[in-house]
Formats: structure tokens, C-alpha cells, sequence
């Protein structure tokens, strides 16, 4: 079946702002230190800013304590942060919020505090947290190659999630939440995760385990983070979380995938098999 001019001007922006993506992404990625620090606290905050921005839609959140938490977080994760950090960011920035309100309730007779904090700290926990793990993952022996690893495995899941449901895909996986995505591009994704994860390790000649926990981890997890993001929009009646990335949509819409599978590396390498 001939693809129409539109979808193929449609597939060629997608392409290049993928490569650049791609380019920004690894180089960073192999330079680490602060490069990938700066790298992590970019797409963080943008993609942050664009989740802020679907949640404002309804009611009000205090974006300035969730950028600030967010940036004390991810510096700190540069120097190696102790997870009771984490807890104490959490619980001084949902207080913040908290004061917020009760200064907005005495001054228009209105507040939104469950929203508004349950909106910031989620933000917090959703996006910059993750972020915050891989940039920890980095320092760990042998970081690098598995977060090489891991964005290899996720973006194989997306293109072949993308193009098998596109060309074969007849099964709706998730019809309330994504009615494009279907069980063949799921299938398809999580094959292609597991084959790159493999295909990368015997590429740079290391035992192909390890990759392949990655490459599970991505090819299902990373699918299901896509459909989190999905409901979120849903629930926030956009069809994007941004447009700052021709042919993807949002930050947000771009690294939605990496968030859970970045947090799961993480937990496996760092925590339960360190």
C-alpha cells in the first residue's frame, strides 16, 4: 500500500527530529558527568513544564516549588543522593504548597489544596525523580551501558510498536486510552526491544544477559508508560503534552517511555542485583 504524500512529509519530519534526538541524547550520554546532569535537568523540566501545563488546565498547581524540588533533586543526584533526601524534598515541598493555599484561602476565599499538591509532588514523582535515577544509574560501574542499553531497547519499541500496528495491527489494545495502539504493535515493540538489547551486546562483545533484562524491562514497561501518558492527556483533553519536537509532539511525549523503563534499570542494577 502506497503511503500518501502527507503521511510521508508526516514520517520525514518524525525521522529527522528522532535523529537529533538521538544525536543530543547519546553524545551527552557518553560524555556523562555534569553534560548528562544538564542533559537529564533539560528534559526533565521541559517535559515537567508540559505535564504542569496539562494539569493547570483544571486547577491550579504551584509550579515553582515543583522546579525548584526538581532542580535541587537532580543536582543532588549528580553528587549521589541519599533516597531520605528524596523523602524530605517531598514532604518540605507538599508543606510549601500547603502555605500556598492557605495564603490564596484567606486572601480570595478559594484553595485548591489536595489539588494543587497532589499535582506538584506528582510531577515531582512522575518525572523528575526517574531522571534523577538515571543520572545515578551514570555513576554506577557500568551505567553507561546499560542506559546505552536501555534507550536502544525503547526506542526499537516504539518504532516497531509504530510501524507493525500501523502496517498489521487489527487487535485494539487500549481502545478507552489510546484507540491506535493495537495488540500486534505491542507484541511487535516487545519483540524488537528484546532483539536490539541482544543484537547491542553481542555488538560491543559483552555477555548478553544483562541487556536482555534491559531490553524485557523496556519492551513491556516502556509500553505501559506510553498508555500512562496517554491517560493523562486524556484526563487532560489534549491531544499532545507540547509541540516543542516537530513530528512527536511535546518532551513529554518523546520520553514517556524512559521514565518507568530509566526507574526499573535502575531498581534491578542498583538496588536488587548491586
Amino acid at each position: 500500500m502506497a503511503l500518501s504524500s502527507d503521511k510521508i512529509r508526516e514520517l520525514s519530519v518524525r525521522g529527522g527530529s528522532s535523529l537529533v534526538i538521538v544525536a543530543a541524547t547519546m553524545t551527552s550520554l557518553y560524555v556523562g558527568g555534569m553534560i548528562w546532569t544538564f542533559f537529564a535537568a533539560a528534559v526533565a523540566l521541559a517535559s515537567l513544564a508540559e505535564y504542569y501545563g496539562m494539569l493547570s488546565r483544571k486547577f491550579k498547581v504551584s509550579k515553582g516549588i515543583g522546579f525548584l524540588t526538581s532542580c535541587l533533586i537532580i543536582f543532588s543526584a549528580s553528587e549521589g543522593i541519599h533516597p531520605v533526601s528524596l523523602v524530605l524534598a517531598l514532604s518540605v515541598s507538599a508543606f510549601a504548597v500547603l502555605f500556598i493555599e492557605i495564603i490564596r484561602r484567606q486572601l480570595t476565599g478559594e484553595s485548591f489544596a489536595v489539588w494543587n499538591m497532589g499535582g506538584t509532588i506528582s510531577g515531582i514523582v512522575y518525572i523528575t525523580i526517574p531522571w534523577a535515577f538515571m543520572i545515578l544509574l551514570r555513576r554506577l560501574p557500568g551505567g553507561g551501558l546499560l542506559l546505552l542499553a536501555m534507550f536502544v531497547s525503547t526506542w526499537s519499541c516504539d518504532v516497531a510498536a509504530y510501524l507493525i500496528g500501523s502496517r498489521w495491527g487489527k487487535n485494539r489494545l487500549c481502545v478507552n486510552i489510546s484507540p491506535n495502539k493495537t495488540w500486534e504493535g505491542f507484541v511487535g515493540g516487545f519483540s524488537a526491544s528484546l532483539l536490539a538489547s541482544v543484537l547491542l551486546a553481542l555488538l560491543i562483545d559483552i555477555p548478553p544477559m544483562p541487556f536482555l533484562y534491559v531490553g524485557a524491562i523496556c519492551g513491556f514497561a516502556g509500553q505501559l508508560g506510553d498508555l500512562a501518558e496517554s491517560v493523562i492527556k486524556r484526563e487532560s483533553w489534549v491531544k499532545d503534552s507540547g509541540g516543542l519536537i516537530p513530528g512527536h509532539g511535546g518532551v513529554l511525549d518523546r520520553f514517556d517511555s524512559t521514565l518507568i523503563n530509566g526507574l526499573l534499570v535502575y531498581i534491578l542494577f542498583g538496588v536488587i542485583l548491586r
